[in-house]
């Protein structure tokens, strides 16, 4: 992918790490399956994403910009998804990681947060909670969105572009190694 966009275009500016998956369960469910599958995509996959696209804009000069997705619930775990958590909370420390040691390649690393959106992902882990027997009703993403959200309501992808679009923008050339929270208020800190 990084090598394609570079024939592509002379270079990569922007790397956006944004695969991930989870799967819920209570914390004493978590196995080393679902662990090992879990932290591959969602922690070795961003480790490796940001060192792939490191290696390209150093070779290339002129420094670059690697954005994160974690999640809120990298900042505070909970125990229906245990180790997706987990997964999400490396996320934000290997940014962390990341930017100090890519900083003097004029290289930004930052992570942002969302919420509580509307994605497939979240379709499934709805099923995943109702066939597990933790809620009898679908669309659990729009009734812990209005429950938990100051604003009130579930987010949409769209919701996430003005920070995304800053973050990957000469307007954030100063900001490395943060996570920035786009949760409508859900956690406040």
């Amino acid at each position: 992918m990084i090598q394609a966009t570079a024939r592509a275009f002379g270079r990569l500016d922007v790397m956006f790490n944004n695969a991930g998956i989870s799967k819920a369960g209570q914390f004493l469910e978590a196995t080393e399956e679902d662990w090992a599958r879990i932290m591959g995509i969602n922690g070795l996959g961003v480790l490796i994403g940001m060192q792939e696209a490191a290696k390209q804009m150093i070779a290339q000069g002129g420094g670059g910009k690697i954005i994160n997705t974690a999640s809120i619930v990298g900042k505070v775990g909970e125990q229906i998804a245990t180790i997706y958590c987990a997964s999400k909370a490396c996320v934000i420390s290997l940014t962390q990681a990341g930017a100090e040691a890519l900083g003097k390649y004029n290289i930004t690393v930052n992570s942002f947060s969302p919420g509580f959106v509307k994605t497939p992902l979240w379709d499934g882990l709805d099923k995943d909670l109702i066939s597990a027997g933790y809620r009898d009703e679908p669309n659990a993403v729009d009734h812990l969105a209005k429950t938990k959200a100051i604003l009130g309501r579930v987010s949409t992808p769209d919701d996430l572009v003005g920070a995304t679009t800053f973050l990957a923008s000469s307007r954030s050339d100063y900001i490395t190694g943060q996570n920035l929270m786009v949760d409508g208020g859900v956690r406040l800190i």
